[in-house]
């Protein structure tokens, strides 16, 4: 790594830190104050809202304060080169803008996959944790409501009346009916519980109905090696229940989830596939969004001549609030399915590019 590329990434990576930092801090008191009665409600001890941070923070990082951090930390260090005209400098040298630019875009892609990790790995359990924790005492109870989903690939309907043991995972009271004739699959099973051990269901005390005979066998242990897993159920519920609304504000889910339901669901209506389409979409795009972000800041920081450092602030305020306004109208467009998912997804980030490259274009 030449010294230059060492003295730009430390230039840039001291104020990331500052940064970063100092919007969770800000995050985290301005959401405290809108949800404080709800901690009360729901008799959070001071630890318990601690945890509610720790769990719920991931998707934060991942969707607002890691490209947000980027932006003014990258907008910040541009302008201070600026103010000693280090850029003017490096220019005359013989260092092409690219060049300069490409310490910049390499943390962008890194943060990229950073973010890609996040959503993938580590967001995607947040939700459930935080609920578990919000719901206190009352959480088993809403686990144990009533269950529906259909596996369209397989012709197979699933009613677990007795919902999910929170304990151990089981299915509790479920009901299994076969829509279409399958080589070696009864036409429906009733069973007290359903436990998934090493690839495959074992449903105790098995009340199971075969085509074509008009009495049922009651089994005590009755095993069968189905495509559904507790992983896949578990997103079933979360996709089920995901409101338009909420699907309009933000991707919510990971991109293995999605595409997961998306192929066991081939038969979805236009509305559902428009949202969950979008969603996936927008998932996909998230991580491009630190490199959009260093795309458009990099042209608008190196702009030769002297500036105030707080110019770099006022900007990139102004392109927050651009940018977030614009995506949250173009996935409202693409969940109610006025517009192609894949442009609802990525239209503000190609937008932020083109600027950008246009931009690059006059330094």
């Amino acid at each position: 790594m030449r010294l230059l590329d060492r003295y730009l990434l430390r230039e840039l990576l001291t104020p990331l830190a500052y940064c970063l930092s100092g919007f969770l801090i800000f995050y985290v008191a301005f959401d405290l104050i809108f949800r404080i009665s709800q901690f009360q409600d729901a008799h959070l001890q001071a630890f318990d809202v601690v945890k509610y941070y720790v769990v719920t923070l991931p998707g934060i990082l991942a969707d607002l304060v890691i490209p947000v951090s980027l932006l003014l930390a990258l907008l910040y260090a541009l302008t201070n080169h600026g103010r000693h005209n280090e850029l003017v400098a490096m220019r005359a040298a013989g260092v092409g803008v690219w060049r300069i630019a490409a310490p910049y875009l390499a943390v962008g892609a890194a943060l990229g996959v950073v973010v890609l990790f996040i959503n993938e790995v580590w967001a995607p359990q947040t939700a459930d944790r935080a609920r578990e924790l919000l719901q206190g005492h009352k959480g088993p109870a809403r686990e144990r409501m009533a269950i529906r989903f259909r596996s369209d690939d397989t012709m197979r309907d699933w009613v677990v009346d007795g919902g999910i043991d929170p304990a151990t995972g089981d299915l509790l009271q479920p009901q299994v009916r076969w829509t279409a004739p399958q080589p070696g699959a009864p036409q429906r099973i009733h069973a007290d519980r359903a436990a998934y051990h090493d690839g495959q269901w074992i449903f105790s005390n098995a009340d199971v109905w075969m085509w074509g005979k008009d009495q049922s066998t009651i089994s005590s242990n009755y095993p069968m090696r189905l495509p559904e897993t507790p992983a896949w159920i578990r997103t079933e519920i979360k996709l089920t229940s995901l409101s338009r609304t909420e699907a309009a504000k933000r991707p919510q889910l990971s991109i293995g989830e999605l595409s997961t339901y998306l192929r066991l669901h081939p038969n979805l209506g236009a509305d559902k596939r428009a949202i969950f389409q979008t969603q996936l979409q927008g998932r996909i795009a998230g991580p491009f969004t630190c490199l959009a972000v260093v795309m458009i800041a990099f042209p608008l920081g190196a702009k030769p001549g002297r500036r105030n450092v707080f110019v770099g602030v006022a900007n990139s305020i102004f392109i927050c609030f651009a940018y977030f306004i614009l995506q949250r109208v173009c996935f409202a467009f693409g969940t109610s399915g006025d517009m192609p998912p894949a442009l609802a997804a990525w239209l503000p980030n190609l937008l932020c590019v083109g600027a950008g490259l246009a931009l690059m274009t006059h330094l």
